[in-house]
């Protein structure tokens, strides 16, 4: 059974910088694509970053220019790394990663417990 284990998360001010990690039981180069998501009180899970295997990060939005995605496969371990920090950035962060067969029922879904993460402005 594939664990995915979020870490980093806590209260910082307006402004500051926080970095999670994301630590898999398996070998992240197993799997295609992994990814940040998060979701605020209220609201929808929505896609922060996303990175696959052999291509560039993908960012939303409102992560481009202040977030990075990176994964150190010699640890099995994402990152990311926010900057420039926001109140609208409060949410519980969650790890996601992915392995895709040849059709998507064969497609597997991992997801970590998440850390909670808090902007005060």
């Amino acid at each position: 059974q594939v664990q995915l284990v979020e870490s980093g998360g806590g209260l910082v001010q307006t402004g500051e910088s926080l970095s999670l990690s994301c630590t898999a039981s398996t070998r992240t180069d197993n799997f295609n694509d992994m990814g940040w998501y998060r979701q605020a009180p209220g609201k929808q899970r929505e896609l922060v970053a996303s990175i696959s295997r052999g291509g560039g990060p993908n960012y939303a939005a409102s992560a481009e220019g202040r977030f990075t995605v990176s994964i150190d496969n010699a640890k099995n371990t994402m990152y990311l790394q926010m900057n420039s920090l926001k109140p609208e950035d409060t949410a519980v962060y969650l790890c996601n990663a992915n392995t895709r067969g040849l059709s998507p029922k064969y497609d597997r879904h991992y997801w970590g417990q998440g850390t909670l993460v808090l902007v005060s402005s």
